[in-house]
């Protein structure tokens, strides 16, 4: 996959992994970052190179019909979508009045189900480029659950599986599809997970660079490549790990 001189929309990209995969970007591509948060966005596009900021919530229908007209109005040579918006909530799966059911439904919505509307109706542009990739964020509890994360990571496996499949299909076409896994990551939305004993999200970016140019379409970030391996192996003991590690 070229690295240069593509136009870039990046879906959750004012902060955390998002941010630092626009800041890489943005040296030698012209990119569009995306959030709910116009203030955030605005501060965030301000340090960055070639970068313009849109307020759009990809988890609402409406948010993403004009944003996909303004894209393919204003935007007709995008070639490269990262869908890295994400929503978590840690809670007791089985504890008393936790409301999974909502919980789960708003994670799904936003990790994986906004995801596939968003990717069908930008498919028809993308085909348009001589060349196009979609970059699905999944994480490394897209393997083995972390207990208190289980709806979430039920999401994002979910997400792992579609992203297969879309790869598949359109492996013979100008679109390359890549799966970015990051283990735990040190940024405000991991906060309450621990995230300060993670990665840095540079760390995840420059991973995702270097598989871009390497088309190397499932990208194992850091320890996951190594849980990844751990876990075919022996599912079971993976998914013990993983909660015996405090995820």
């Amino acid at each position: 996959m070229n690295t240069s001189n593509n136009k870039i929309l990046i879906v959750g990209g004012s902060a955390g992994i998002g941010y630092e995969i626009a800041k890489l970007l943005s040296v030698h591509n012209k990119v569009l970052i995306t959030g709910r948060n116009e203030q955030r966005l605005k501060q965030a596009a301000a340090t960055l190179k070639n970068t313009t900021a849109i307020v759009s919530d990809v988890a609402d229908a409406a948010d993403v019909d004009r944003l996909v007209k303004l894209l393919y109005t204003g935007h007709p040579d995008l070639n490269v979508v990262i869908n890295n918006a994400g929503k978590a909530f840690v809670y007791d799966l089985v504890g008393e009045g936790v409301d999974g059911f909502d919980k789960a439904g708003q994670e799904m919505q936003t990790n994986y189900l906004a995801i596939i509307r968003l990717t069908e109706k930008l498919l028809p542009l993308l085909r348009k480029q001589p060349e196009a990739a979609i970059v699905n964020v999944t994480s490394i509890v897209a393997f083995a659950p972390g207990t208190r994360l289980a709806t979430y990571s039920a999401s994002k496996a979910a997400l792992r599986s579609y992203t297969q499949a879309l790869r598949h299909l359109l492996q013979k076409t100008n679109i390359k599809v890549f799966e970015l896994m990051p283990p735990l990551v040190d940024t405000e939305f991991s906060t309450a997970i621990g995230g300060h004993k993670g990665i840095k999200p540079v760390v995840v970016a420059e991973e995702l660079l270097k598989a871009f140019k390497e088309d190397r379409y499932e990208i194992r970030v850091a320890g996951t490549d190594d849980f990844y391996k751990f876990f075919l192996s022996s599912p079971e003991q993976a998914v013990a790990a993983m909660n015996s590690q405090g995820e």
